[in-house]
């Protein structure tokens, strides 16, 4: 998986000129607009594949960008949703307060990960985030918590209001609630990986003794990246357990780091728009697999799969990009 991240065509995302400048401001309007043409399920499915892009952004920015293996982002998730949950139900926190508060709990558990996971490499760093990955569950179930999580049954939320007396639905509004929170955490990735610390994390990635002679400090930049991955993780957990009313230890099995890790796979590694692809991936592509097949659903999911890896090798972002370079070159 590492060398599947190092071998993907990628370099810190390229300024906007006009063309694209004007190519994503199209697409924030088209954003804005979905939620008054399609029906609530359907919107609430895009809401939830936002979601999924910060969880995959947050992961996509330690495995593409910086070259360390993660298995237990699953567990930043759970733990940034069930900070969430707890705020709102024991505490009597307004929902939109609880979102960064859980982010942040989760950059400090990710920084503090990262600091013995710089002894690790590779294999060795995968297996010990797996670790993580299964324990949460496990922990988040134990009777010493059961005041707080719930245990088994988890903390049921209720739907947040529209405020201000908005024409709109409690979807819409936690649609467009998400979709700023998104905007701006796409943003703010896009500068830190345009900037130095990008170009720092993707040597490091690359050339890691080059890196060091060149005075980077490898240290400093693997743990702030593991905090950052995690800060993203945690507050699409609290995301989704705004979005979702619910969390539960089950919902946060193991497999949900594979999805995410599969997510960043089809997506494309080592790319901002990458995040979107894959998080539209994981959460249509298993119900159409579904459709097609009621008693072998993960058979069919595998398929899809093993045909994307081998028709996408750089993923749907690398296809895109290279479609894009065909039509600008023959409209030239």
């Amino acid at each position: 998986m590492a060398e599947a991240a190092t071998s993907s065509t990628a370099a810190p995302p390229r300024a906007l000129d006009n063309g694209r400048f004007i190519g994503l401001a199209v697409i924030i309007l088209i954003g804005i607009a979905l939620p008054f043409v399609l029906k609530n399920f359907y919107v609430f499915q895009l809401t939830l594949a936002m979601v999924y892009a910060i969880a995959l952004l947050g992961l996509n920015m330690l495995v593409g960008y910086n070259g360390q293996v993660s298995l237990g982002h699953g567990a930043l998730y759970a733990i940034g949703a069930y900070i969430a949950a707890i705020l709102m139900d024991k505490a009597d926190w307004p929902y939109w307060a609880t979102v960064f508060p859980s982010g942040f709990v989760c950059l400090l558990f990710g920084y503090a990960f990262g600091l013995p996971a710089l002894r690790l490499q590779g294999n060795y760093l995968a297996l010990a985030s797996l670790a993580l990955a299964v324990t949460t569950p496990q922990v988040l179930k134990h009777k010493a918590l059961e005041d707080y999580t719930g245990g088994f049954s988890g903390i049921v939320l209720s739907k947040p209001p529209v405020p201000f007396g908005l024409p709109i639905n409690q979807d819409q509004w936690l649609y467009f609630f998400v979709y700023a929170i998104m905007l701006v955490l796409f943003l703010i990735a896009y500068n830190i990986l345009r900037g130095r610390i990008g170009r720092a994390m993707i040597a490091i990635r690359d050339q890691p003794i080059a890196a060091e002679a060149m005075g980077i400090n490898s240290a400093v930049i693997k743990t702030s990246t593991f905090g950052v991955s995690a800060f993203y993780t945690g507050v699409a957990g609290a995301l989704s357990a705004i979005v979702v009313q619910f969390v539960s230890p089950d919902s946060y099995d193991f497999f949900l780091s594979i999805t995410l890790l599969v997510g960043i796979a089809i997506g494309g590694f080592a790319s901002i728009s990458g995040a979107i692809y894959g998080a539209l991936f994981i959460l249509l592509v298993p119900n159409f697999a579904g459709s097609l097949s009621k008693s072998a659903p993960w058979a069919i999911y595998g398929v899809i799969l093993i045909l994307c890896m081998y028709f996408m090798p750089t993923g749907i972002a690398g296809l895109v990009r290279v479609t894009a370079a065909r039509i600008r070159k023959r409209l030239a």
